[in-house]
């Protein structure tokens, strides 16, 4: 079975990258903490040719908020902080305009009411980590926290970071080679900040054609054009960029398909010996905490703690037992507890839609999981 999934997954990214519709995939899944497929297609870098090897590292946009999550989940755990404790507590100056409740729950769940940063933001800010915490403990909320749902796109990463920076005086970056990736083996594939040393082994990020257009064609008056100005949206120039490569901004994240599966394998039991979270901080993580239309992008949204809920392709909650992050750009990463599977594909073509990981990860779960 191991042989046939890894042989049809390959196959079908092979397809992809012919077709045109990708040019540089991998494509990872643990079951019950064994790696089962390590697949690979296409070039990391079209100037060159350098092919996608299984420990190329990707800029993914927000699927690495998965491994923030984690970080927080293992201190919490550790009883550092609780997930109804305040923010400020840790962050006193976070408490500011009303904001002293928000709770890390709040964060986590996306309902704390501080989706957005503010709209003079540059791509300079964001790799300035203490003028973006002081910005962002200087906003005033959108909402009242818990009572609606809204992406925090930048935020998520900057206040869960600033959180555990302030409880144990060490970066996030710092706590995720230590914790998480160096435990794991995968030091070299997931990081926040990527040394500049390192840059050259990345994939380089390409917009798909007719994105720019999707993106110019939506009203002008949508909540997500006042959550950040349009040039921190996500795209390959940004994501190709050396400070952002090289900053912490743990909304987003540098990481292979093989590295951030492996971490959501040791989320859901044991690899190599290693289990990130107990059995029990994994039901209180994954449990759905908030769920709505979500009040930036619109659409209806639902939350556990620090991970959506649902599979790719499936729908919302479908399986309950399923949770991940995905990235703008079409990456995702997720494990599901009921049938030990840890998913992630990852990707340097940025497309609108997610139909790549839908496909890969059908074919996958059919096959490894039969019905």
């Amino acid at each position: 079975m191991t042989a046939d999934v890894q042989k049809q997954v390959q196959e079908a990214i092979d397809q992809l990258v012919e077709s045109g519709t990708e040019r540089g995939v991998q494509v990872a899944v643990y079951r019950d903490g064994k790696l089962v497929v390590d697949a690979v297609a296409g070039v990391a870098d079209p100037s060159t040719g350098r092919p996608v090897t299984a420990s190329t590292p990707f800029y993914n946009f927000s699927i690495c908020k998965g491994a923030a999550a984690t970080v927080a989940h293992m201190l919490a755990e550790r009883r550092l902080f609780g997930d109804d404790t305040p923010i400020a507590e840790a962050w006193p100056e976070f408490g500011a305009h009303g904001k002293q409740n928000v709770t890390v729950r709040q964060v986590l769940n996306h309902s704390a009411g501080v989706p957005g940063v503010r709209l003079d933001t540059t791509l300079e800010d964001l790799c300035d980590w203490d003028r973006m915490c002081a910005a962002i403990a200087d906003e005033e909320l959108w909402w009242e926290p818990g009572t609606k749902i809204g992406y925090h796109a930048y935020t998520f990463g900057y206040i869960v970071g600033e959180l555990v920076r302030r409880t144990i005086g060490k970066r996030i970056s710092q706590v995720l080679r230590e914790e998480v990736s160096g435990p794991l083996g995968v030091a070299d594939e997931l990081y926040f900040g990527m040394p500049e040393t390192e840059h050259h082994r990345l994939a380089r990020l390409e917009d798909a054609e007719g994105s720019a257009e999707m993106m110019s064609a939506m009203p002008p008056d949508l909540p997500m054009f006042k959550a950040a100005p349009p040039g921190l949206f996500p795209t390959a120039e940004l994501g190709n960029r050396a400070d952002i490569l090289a900053a912490d901004i743990p909304a987003g994240g540098k990481t292979s398909a093989r590295a951030i599966a492996r971490m959501y394998a040791a989320l859901i039991g044991e690899v190599d010996g290693i289990r990130l979270v107990s059995p029990e901080r994994l039901r209180e993580a994954t449990a759905v905490s908030m769920t709505g239309v979500d009040q930036i992008f619109g659409m209806p949204t639902t939350w556990g703690l620090g991970y959506a809920i649902g599979a790719p392709g499936i729908a919302p909650q479908d399986p309950p037992t399923a949770f991940g992050v995905g990235g703008s750009g079409g990456s995702f990463a997720y494990g599901d507890s009921a049938t030990g599977i840890a998913f992630a594909l990852t990707k340097n073509r940025l497309t609108v839609d997610f139909s790549a990981v839908t496909e890969i990860n059908q074919i996958a779960t059919e096959a490894l999981v039969p019905a």
